[in-house]
């Protein structure tokens, strides 16, 4: 069986990567998405396992302390880290895994997996980004700017990653990300684990 490929996938708030990344999945049985530890409370309707781990801080700070992360950070008074162990054991099983980061998790997955792939996603231009935002309802003006800006800084970043995808039609940018998956596993090295029956056969 061909090991799976880690995929890194990274986007500004409001460009669309949660809603590419479900559909993605749902569309392919051999792709799948980490799950995260985090010290935060379970919300309503959440599932351990499948939404979260949902773990106290001792034990994260020393699964931590172990290296039991591929990243880690502290978001406001909450920790979120990707288990390498539940990430190797999907990939071992053929499957590959998104881990859905910022790109400053991404620089810190690099570094321990460098054959993972990264992809970013960007929207089709900042008015677009800010009418999706207001479109959620969920935040104010005040906050809507600071997330502007945030974006503006987590774009700047997309020089570190292997692909661009611009989600201007939703539709277009799936098969976009499709096109990425499917080309990456007809890469020479993957063909050759998956085909070593039938390469034996024809050159013997």
């Amino acid at each position: 069986m061909s090991k799976g490929t880690l995929y890194i996938v990274s986007a500004p708030s409001g460009a669309g990567k949660t809603s590419l990344v479900k559909q993605l999945v749902a569309s392919q049985s051999s792709i799948t998405v980490s799950v995260s530890h985090t010290t935060r409370k379970m919300r309503p309707g959440e599932v351990d396992g499948v939404d979260y781990y949902f773990v106290d801080e001792a034990p994260f700070l020393d699964m931590a302390s172990h290296s039991a992360f591929l990243e880690y950070a502290q978001v406001f008074d909450n920790y979120y880290g990707t288990s390498q162990q539940h990430v190797e054991q999907a990939l071992l099983q053929g499957r590959d895994v998104i881990l859905e980061i910022d790109w400053q998790g991404a620089r810190q997955v690099r570094r321990i997996m460098p054959d993972s792939r990264s992809i970013f996603i960007l929207p089709p231009s900042k008015q677009a980004l800010r009418e999706r935002l207001e479109n959620r309802g969920q935040d104010d003006a005040t906050i809507i700017d600071r997330r502007m800006q945030n974006a503006v800084n987590e774009m700047s970043h997309y020089g570190e990653f292997d692909y661009l995808v611009v989600n201007d039609e939703f539709d277009v940018a799936l098969q976009q990300l499709n096109c990425i998956f499917q080309a990456n596993r007809l890469q020479q090295e993957q063909q050759e684990r998956s085909l070593d029956k039938l390469l034996i056969e024809l050159l013997n």
